[in-house]
């Protein structure tokens, strides 16, 4: 990917009806359900930590997209994945970002290559590889997110869990410093500073 990035990065500027400054973006989705990730924790002696666990089978989804260059960061809950939820979120990002040219990267999924998906005329797709999820840093803002905001966390309703991812999501849109720290690789903002 680093290396055909570049080619792949021009075939899509190229394809731009308007000269605007390029936003490049890596896209995935997340699943968070009502079953637990309970980890290991600390207690002062002689406590022993208790967490509760649940196995409730609900879920909701995030969808989310990093700017590495920038650390901006935009998401959506939604409640499955698929076509029609992909596309409002593409629509809900060429609509955050009118003045700019948006390229973004993303997986193979099915839904992510349907041919229904209309896309507006600043944006472009650019696929990454099957199997490479470590080439998307938008991975490590999950990992974050998870890490801070649900570990060893049991809630009660969906409900509960959605004003929890909501808040979350919220507190990364609003750290671009640290979305920066978390997925500015070098590789990435070599190529993209040279576009713009």
């Amino acid at each position: 990917m680093e290396k055909k990035l570049p080619d792949r990065l021009a075939e899509e500027v190229a394809a731009f009806a308007v000269g605007r400054p390029l936003r490049l973006m890596f896209q995935d989705e997340a699943r968070f359900g009502r079953i637990s990730d309970v980890r290991h924790c600390w207690d002062k002696k002689p406590h022993r930590p208790l967490v509760r666990a649940m196995m409730t089978q609900e879920y909701t989804y995030a969808y989310g997209a990093v700017s590495p260059l920038d650390g901006r960061f935009d998401s959506l809950i939604l409640p499955q994945v698929g076509g029609v939820c992909m596309q409002i979120f593409l629509d809900e990002i060429a609509l955050r970002y009118p003045n700019e040219n948006v390229v973004m990267v993303l997986d193979g999924a099915g839904w992510h290559k349907s041919q229904r998906l209309k896309l507006a005329e600043n944006m472009r797709l650019i696929f990454l590889p099957p199997y490479s999820p470590e080439l998307n840093p938008q991975e490590h803002v999950w990992d974050e997110l998870r890490e801070k905001f649900f570990h060893n966390r049991a809630f009660d309703s969906i409900d509960a869990l959605e004003i929890n991812l909501e808040d979350a999501l919220k507190s990364l849109e609003s750290t671009p410093v640290r979305m920066h720290s978390i997925t500015g690789w070098d590789w990435i903002i070599n190529i993209v500073s040279k576009w713009n």
